[in-house]
């Protein structure tokens, strides 16, 4: 069941707003132990805890474990690093995000003042 090593052989994602751990593991080819240990070491990964702590994934958190499990299984990175690369790409999406925001407020600025 583990055989594939990159995330280009893993199946496509299925068009739903939850999945179980267990549809979780078998779409990343990650064990359930793996994802809930991963948990608890990157806080970009958030399931939502339902009924009797049942773990539900969204979409985004299956993106963000292919990710985790390529920057480990495939580039080599540590728990740690892997956790830096990731805050790393967070805070670059989050200043391009700002600075599109601000080109946008002063497009709106110019228009105002004509």
């Amino acid at each position: 069941m583990l055989e594939a090593s990159n995330n280009n052989e893993l199946q496509p994602i299925p068009d739903k707003r939850y999945f179980t751990i267990g549809e979780v593991s078998e779409l990343c080819l990650v064990k359930p132990h793996v994802l809930r240990y991963w948990e608890q070491e990157f806080p970009q990964l958030k399931p939502v805890k339902r009924r009797g702590n049942r773990r539900y994934y969204q979409r985004e958190d299956v993106l963000v474990i292919r990710e985790i499990r390529e920057l480990l299984y495939d580039q080599g990175f540590t728990i740690g690093g892997a956790r830096q690369q990731l805050e790393s790409e967070e805070n670059q999406t989050e200043q391009a995000i700002i600075e599109e925001i601000i080109l946008e407020l002063e497009d709106v600025l110019k228009i105002l003042k004509h």
